[in-house]
């Protein structure tokens, strides 16, 4: 499953915990957090102090091992997911790196990623989109809004108690091969 939303602090961090929470007592947890970077001209954030530009040649995957730093990541880890990573990658590597992410997810895990970006690299069981209509969209959320499965409008960013209530709008099952499947029960606004 994949969480993304039309703009910064929507609250996919907070969603993402919330479902990691929601799960971990049934399935182990491995989320991915991914960041699209590196454009030319510089970061795309307007910052040199967060390390999200800062890979070579075409993708860095660090796996999160301290709960405590802070990071969207940590907090990730915190909230209960036995693995987590961070994948900084320009758009074009962003398969790739997603590639070398599966390669490290255990059989049987539940996979959690956090990016609007992936969601054009990959297709997950299910696409869960959080919609802040009092920020400017950004252009990411804009090319995949309309893919997602699940759509969750607010005015500023997601409750705990609404991101808690996205489970129960989840099934999770298994494939032929025995990996977990994340669908919706039914698609829509919320």
């Amino acid at each position: 499953m994949l969480v993304g939303s039309s703009g910064r602090n929507a609250g996919k961090t907070v969603a993402a915990c919330a479902l990691i929470r929601a799960f971990k007592g049934r399935f182990p947890v491995t989320a991915l957090k991914a960041t699209v970077a590196g454009r030319a001209g510089g970061c795309h954030r307007g910052r040199t102090d967060c390390g999200a530009c800062s890979f070579s040649p075409d993708y860095v995957l660090e796996e999160e091992f301290d709960s405590l730093s802070g990071k969207d990541t940590a907090r990730l880890l915190a909230a209960g997911a036995a693995r987590v990573f961070w994948l900084r990658a320009s758009h074009s590597c962003l398969p790739g790196g997603f590639r070398a992410f599966l390669e490290k997810v255990p059989p049987g895990s539940l996979i959690l990623g956090e990016s609007n970006s992936l969601r054009e690299a990959v297709r997950p069981g299910c696409f869960i989109m959080l919609k802040n209509s009092s920020e400017k969209i950004k252009e990411s959320a804009l090319r995949v809004a309309g893919l997602a499965d699940i759509t969750v409008e607010n005015k500023g960013a997601i409750t705990e108690e609404a991101a808690e209530s996205l489970a129960s709008r989840l099934i999770i099952g298994k494939d032929r091969a025995g990996r977990l499947s994340v669908r919706p029960r039914e698609t829509g606004r919320a």
